[in-house]
């Protein structure tokens, strides 16, 4: 296997987000699920926006989070994704252009208009979330940059990106030319809801195409269809070369070569927003993988990660990760 320019290329919804307070009886009346993700139309995105308090915008998309965590780490990260050539468009790719990580994926000059995500924060710091998908249908398999794959030593999908069909199809190419060029394939399932929708999919994927699987205790169970986190723990051993499960204060369980290495939650002094937890701490685990670290510290750097985003509103760090990192004497 050759050197690696890139230590992780994230492949994902790009999408921004748009972040507010919300009470359980505005979730309720919307007619959402509290914790959930929900895939909306436009017109439905406009009269949610229209109802929602006041907003903080940002750029966000699960792999695109994850990648700027890599950024603040001091890795070498790239992405691929699909926005339209307006002005939210505009911004996710400044965005994150801005801190470091490659974005080269043309943009869409017709179609549906760049994506975007409604998040609503109740006061006990979980995310309810409608997205509307917009341009991000539109990626495909032409849009993988297969030289851009082979010089990454990781590909990271999140598993938000298997509602379009031929978003699926983008990630299988992907699979087949990191395998091709000897490099490792991640995958997180990022939602119990999508777990749901596409389970065949993902035990198909994690058995045959996937190196490192990401999950939190909800998705692993779902994947598995047991109420049991031991059982589905069981379950993944020998389906991924390594599983990190996430267990929210519980801290994380690291599954691989047949070892279990229990990994505690960092303190936090108080959680505001869980939003893009599990998507700093893949961030923080591939950056110390991606290092040749011990999978203990790969996981305590993950744990780090998410505390720090679970402290504040939005899904991007507010501080270099690095500094935080280098400060626990991690690295």
């Amino acid at each position: 296997m050759s050197s690696a320019a890139i230590d992780v290329v994230g492949i994902g919804n790009a999408i921004v987000d748009v972040i507010a307070h919300a009470d359980e009886a505005f979730i309720a009346a919307q007619g959402f699920a509290k914790g959930s993700m929900n895939l909306i139309d436009a017109p439905r995105a406009q009269s949610l926006y229209d109802a929602m308090g006041p907003a903080i915008e940002s750029s966000g998309g699960s792999a695109g989070n994850t990648m700027a965590g890599i950024a603040s780490l001091g890795g070498r990260g790239a992405y691929i994704g699909k926005v339209r050539d307006d002005e939210l468009g505009a911004v996710f790719r400044h965005d994150l252009r801005a801190i470091g990580v490659k974005f080269e994926t043309p943009a869409a000059t017709s179609g549906p208009a760049t994506a975007r995500c409604l998040i609503m924060v109740t006061p006990d710091g979980q995310r309810t979330m409608g997205t509307y998908l917009g341009a991000c249908v539109e990626l495909g398999p032409d849009e993988i940059e297969e030289a851009l794959i082979a010089s990454a030593q990781v590909t990271y999908l999140e598993g938000y990106l298997f509602d379009p069909p031929q978003a699926q199809a983008a990630f299988r190419r992907a699979a087949a030319v990191a395998h091709a060029a000897g490099r490792r394939v991640a995958l997180s399932l990022s939602d119990p809801f999508c777990v749901g929708r596409h389970r065949a999919v993902f035990r198909e994927l994690v058995q045959g195409e996937v190196d490192i699987l990401f999950a939190n205790e909800a998705e692993i169970c779902s994947l598995y269809e047991t109420d049991d986190f031991a059982a589905a723990a069981k379950a993944v051993r020998g389906h991924v070369a390594i599983a990190a499960l996430t267990r929210s204060e519980r801290g994380s369980l690291v599954l691989a070569d047949g070892e279990e290495h229990a990994v505690a939650a960092a303190p936090v002094a108080r959680v505001v927003d869980t939003t893009g937890a599990g998507d700093l701490y893949a961030a923080g685990f591939l950056f110390g993988l991606t290092r040749g670290l011990a999978l203990p510290t790969c996981g305590s750097i993950g744990s780090l990660c998410a505390a720090e985003i679970i402290s504040h509103v939005g899904a991007r760090p507010e501080v270099a990760l690095k500094g935080l990192v280098e400060a626990a004497r991690l690295v």
